[in-house]
């Protein structure tokens, strides 16, 4: 009797605290949400929407790194194929709508991840991560060639057009709130995916994958499930920032850019729902600054610098590093 007493308690403690860390996620998420609703007000809403949209990027690098521990150095091409479809269809059918441009570039990129994780998802560690550089750098020399791309020119002056037919996205603020509200779109279906059981097998493969193995998952089935899903909110962070600058480059489509979204990720906590937003707008805080002054021309190294920093001495990235600071004194 009073071991059953006993386990309802432990029961009952666990519920409490899992309902307590909710509460709290709530409310940092109320937060959050509230400064970006009011940011516009303080900072230039293209720069916000900058930040956003690589933000968005790092996100869905985080369910493919932070979530299901595969390394992909060739999430630039995911982010160009959007931005280069949703940029030609916009310029080329004026009758066009900005929502059905910004779809049918998600869409081909997911129809893309879906062309390189067939190829790629059955190799592990560098092997994956060579495959997926590999296919990212013939998607990049497509679109030097491809004869609607503009080559190293890029293609420029793309439409805002106007949102559902009636607001006007040519206004910076109008752009903001589409801006916002397609990010926290795809911030929650992160946060859906890995709260489900779904992103359990995720963790579960990620931490000890033979023994999801032993359990029965189809764990080829699960990775290829989520890279399709990271190329697809990838591609819908192209199509928005093509949007947002009227403009999609060879930029988007080079390996510096998987680079750098890798560096975002790690910077600011690969594992955590948070910790890609952190390392984004860091990120394109600082090469904005450097830009401005005397480093402009040392902005790469800079940033090469603070990676190896990041990875030697602050492994869980900022987020990671504060989450277990409040654990170890707040417990």
């Amino acid at each position: 009797m009073a071991t059953t007493t006993t386990q309802t308690d432990i029961q009952q403690s666990i519920v409490r605290q899992q309902k307590s860390e909710q509460r709290k996620k709530q409310i940092l998420n109320l937060v959050l949400l509230a400064l970006l609703l009011l940011a516009p007000a303080v900072l230039y809403p293209v720069f916000l929407m900058k930040i956003l949209c690589f933000a968005l990027f790092a996100v869905a690098l985080n369910l493919l790194l932070g979530y299901t521990g595969l390394l992909s150095f060739g999430h630039a091409a995911f982010l160009a194929a959007g931005s280069y479809t949703t940029g030609y269809l916009l310029s080329s059918f004026p009758g066009l709508t900005t929502e059905m441009g910004i779809i049918v570039g998600t869409a081909t990129s997911l129809l893309l991840g879906l062309g390189f994780g067939l190829v790629a998802i059955r190799r592990q560690g560098i092997y994956f991560a060579m495959i997926t550089l590999a296919l990212a750098q013939l998607v990049y020399f497509f679109f030097v060639q491809a004869p609607f791309t503009g080559g190293e020119d890029g293609m420029h002056g793309v439409p805002r057009g106007h949102l559902f037919g009636l607001i006007d996205l040519s206004d910076n603020n109008a752009m903001y709130y589409f801006v916002l509200a397609v990010f926290l779109g795809g911030y929650l279906l992160v946060q859906r995916i890995v709260g489900s059981p779904f992103g359990q097998v995720l963790k579960a493969i990620k931490q000890n994958e033979p023994r999801a193995v032993s359990l029965g998952y189809n764990v080829d089935r699960y990775k290829l499930l989520a890279f399709v899903l990271s190329a697809g909110l990838a591609g819908l962070a192209g199509s928005v920032k093509t949007v947002v600058f009227q403009l999609a480059s060879l930029n988007d489509a080079h390996w510096h850019m998987s680079g750098e979204v890798i560096l975002m990720t790690l910077l600011g906590g690969t594992g955590t729902l948070l910790g890609p937003v952190v390392g984004a707008g860091f990120v394109v805080t600082l090469e904005y600054q450097l830009s401005q002054g005397p480093l402009g021309d040392w902005v790469d190294p800079i940033l090469g610098a603070i990676f190896v920093l990041t990875v030697m001495a602050f492994r869980s990235g900022i987020v990671g590093e504060i989450q277990n600071f409040m654990r170890k004194n707040m417990s």
